[in-house]
């Protein structure tokens, strides 16, 4: 297998390739969309319009695709619950879409609603409402659409490990990625498609499984990933887009008779120099107006720069999360914190200066709340060995912590790698029993934090402060704040 990340469009060899000149199909891939306007310059929906109709206007049949998370997380998406995105995609001219972890945040549904208010067609697989059998939302299990002399095939697989939490999968039946594939690809084959296109939201490592079983699929778009990727494995090229649009996967698909199916792949940066789309630009402006002015509000400030760097908050002390750790224990007075990083948004370095709410929403954009549980030293070990058993893979389920300090040994077995836990000071005892806050997406069992279950909440979600909330508070409450790594999590060989 060979992997390749690329920040610069296609050789020219490829542009100028007569096979590519000629293909009936290109694909525009886009996919982990959490904001509808540029971020650091780069990405916007209504770019990504104009793109689509150059496209369009040079001779060729666009298909625009997201592979997943874009209804959540943005401040937009904690006050407009993804409806913004729905407008400005449907503007846009979103073709085909299926399902990341991030379109059931806000519950099933908002997200049935979503779903209905869309103009695209949605493909998904392997998620299923237990009350008819059939994929969510009545979207289709597969979809054959036929460009010229090209008929393709799409399914649509979403990951079913994170993001999913109990109360969730009440009302759907996640089936496994490879079983749902198993299911329909034979009927795509039954079809006499020429092509076959999985669009997904997995782990590099599931796509990368799904393209090993099933040699047959000509191309995965794929999402879930932050940064861009493009790979083979075996005869399947897979494509990664990054995220927040800042990138468009162009794939030109193009076959002869019964020849081997050629794809043209060039990562095409979503600049200024390509000129916003007036309806999508006017759909997007209307809701960040709405917005009003309370998002622009001064609540506290930092006299440091607060680092909200995914690739390090995932498996590192972080400032940003012994703040965000250190406000979840204030408000609900508790001995210690635990939270996923993954929860922890932004992706990005914050200046020293004044915190907008706007801000606040930014890095804490779920809408989850502050739970107490009283917990015995066993189960706070249990959740401490669970999050950092990834490392040194990146993972949103590693902890930030606060109240807390303890050392990892990266080289022991999963699962028992913390080492020195100290409570307040004082070394942690398994029996004793400690009151933590954690946040009910934790709670609930979200990024696989199964050892809360059935544990002793003194701070119901029913009853706790949002975590932005809490957030806001513990800044308001002081005239400045200056978060700094402290050693709270000691990461040994």
């Amino acid at each position: 297998m060979a992997i390749v990340s690329l920040l610069t469009a296609g050789t020219p060899a490829q542009r100028d390739n007569p096979l590519r000149e000629n293909a009936p199909l290109t694909i525009l891939q886009i996919n982990d969309v959490y904001s509808t306007t540029p971020v650091d310059g780069m990405g916007g929906l209504a770019r990504i319009a104009t793109l689509k109709q150059q496209v369009k206007a040079q001779g060729r049949t666009p298909l625009l695709m997201i592979a997943g998370d874009f209804l959540s997380s943005s401040v937009e998406s904690t006050v407009f619950k993804g409806e913004q995105m729905v407008a400005a995609l449907n503007a846009a001219g979103l073709d085909l879409a299926t399902l990341g972890n991030h379109e059931f945040d806000f519950g099933i549904d908002v997200l049935l609603k979503r779903m209905a208010e869309a103009k695209w067609e949605w493909v998904i697989s392997n998620v299923l409402d237990n009350a008819t059998g059939k994929p969510i939302g009545g979207a289709a299990p597969y979809v054959v659409r036929t460009f010229g002399p090209l008929k393709l095939g799409v399914i649509g697989l979403c990951l079913t490990t994170e993001g999913l939490t109990r109360d969730k999968l009440e009302r759907i039946r996640l089936v496994d990625p490879q079983e749902a594939a198993a299911m329909y690809l034979p009927m795509l084959k039954n079809e006499r498609v020429d092509v076959i296109v999985a669009l997904t939201h997995l782990s590099f490592a599931e796509d990368r499984a799904l393209a090993e079983r099933f040699p047959e699929i000509d191309v995965i778009v794929g999402g879930h990933e932050h940064f861009p990727i493009t790979a083979t494995e075996n005869r399947t090229l897979i494509s990664k887009a990054g995220s927040d649009a800042k990138y468009v996967a162009r794939i030109d698909i193009s076959r002869r008779d019964s020849g081997p199916v050629e794809r043209f792949y060039e990562l095409i940066p979503i600049t200024s120099a390509i000129a916003d789309e007036p309806r999508t630009a006017a759909v997007v402006e209307s809701y960040e107006s709405r917005l009003g002015a309370e998002l622009s509000v001064a609540v506290g400030s930092t006299r440091v720069p607060l680092d909200a760097v995914s690739t390090r908050l995932r498996v590192s002390e972080s400032n940003i999360g012994n703040l965000v750790a250190d406000a979840m224990r204030a408000n609900v007075d508790a001995e210690a914190a635990i939270t996923n990083a993954g929860g922890i948004r932004g992706d990005r370095v914050y200046p020293p200066g004044p915190l907008l709410r706007r801000t606040l929403i930014e890095m804490s954009p779920f809408g989850n709340v502050v739970c107490k549980l009283a917990l015995p030293g066993r189960v706070i070990l249990a959740a401490l060995n669970y999050g950092v058993s990834k490392l040194p893979q990146a993972a949103g389920q590693f902890p930030q912590i606060s109240g807390l300090t303890m050392r990892v040994d990266i080289a022991a077995a999963a699962g028992d790698r913390v080492r020195d836990v100290r409570v307040g000071g004082s070394a942690l005892d398994p029996d004793k029993t400690y009151t933590v806050a954690i946040a009910d997406y934790m709670l609930n069992g979200g990024d696989g934090y199964t050892m809360f279950a059935g544990q002793r909440v003194l701070t119901t979600p029913e009853n706790g402060d949002t975590m932005v909330t809490a957030l806001e508070k513990y800044v308001t409450a002081r005239p400045e704040v200056a978060p700094a790594v402290e050693g709270r999590i000691k990461i040994t060989p």
